[in-house]
C-alpha cells in the first residue's frame, strides 16, 4: 500500500499524507481479486495500466475541482 501511496503522490505533485491504522476485527487479511467471472460472463478484462488510470482520476477531480480541502479548485467539494 506504500508503492500505491508513492505513486498518488508523484503524479498529484505533492506530499500524500498516509495514516497507518489498525485494520478493523472483520478486515480481510488476505485480498485475491479475481476478474475470471468477470472475463467469463462479460468478456471483459482491465485494458488501463495502474498509473494511467490513476493520473485519468486525478486528471477527473482536477478538472471538476473536486478535491478534499479544496487545494485543486475552488468549489469546496
Amino acid at each position: 500500500m506504500t508503492e500505491l501511496a508513492a505513486v498518488v503522490q508523484e503524479l498529484v505533485g505533492a506530499a500524500v499524507g498516509v495514516v497507518h491504522r489498525p485494520l478493523p476485527a472483520d478486515d480481510p487479511k488476505v485480498r485475491r481479486p479475481d476478474i475470471a467471472l468477470a472475463r467469463r460472463e462479460l468478456g471483459w478484462s482491465p485494458s488501463t495500466p495502474l498509473r494511467e488510470g490513476l493520473r485519468r482520476t486525478i486528471d477527473w477531480y482536477r478538472d471538476r475541482g473536486a478535491y478534499a480541502g479544496d487545494r485543486w479548485g475552488s468549489n469546496g467539494a
